[in-house]
């Protein structure tokens, strides 16, 4: 019989990397140990969250460095541009989309850049996140 520890290890650096500027499939390895029943749906989800808001953190980190460094808007590419626009006019709310494809790694980078409200913006990301993943588990028990 596997370990499973090693299964939901798996599932959280598939989320993490996911989240973060590299791409991944998190939601298919979601789906997949939901299909197989070893795991409990609520554990796979929790792990499955945690693991992608930690990896969206990273970029928001990344985007506090970047500000750092380049205070200037001027610096980013389009897509960063475009991102950092949707961040100042709609503020920490936002990141709530941040498990978006694409768009969702440079809300948390322009979140990170902007310097906004930490803690509520690490609540919202998580929120968004869950959500996202509580309906992939549910599609697939």
């Amino acid at each position: 019989m596997q370990d499973t520890s090693v299964g939901i290890w798996g599932l959280f650096l598939s989320a993490f990397i996911s989240s973060t500027i590299a791409p991944g499939g998190s939601e298919a390895v979601l789906a997949y140990m939901v299909t197989t029943g070893q795991y409990q749906i609520e554990q796979l989800i929790a792990v499955a969250s945690i693991g992608n808001t930690l990896g969206a953190l990273t970029t928001w980190g990344l985007g506090v460095l970047a500000a750092k460094k380049f205070p200037a808007a001027r610096f980013l590419p389009e897509k960063k541009q475009k991102a950092l626009d949707v961040v100042r006019r709609r503020g920490v709310w936002a990141l709530f989309f941040s498990w978006l494809p694409i768009i969702g790694d440079a809300l948390c980078f322009a979140g990170g850049w902007l310097k906004l409200p930490f803690l509520p913006a690490c609540l919202i990301i998580l929120s968004g996140k869950f959500i996202r993943y509580a309906v992939i588990g549910w599609l697939f028990a």
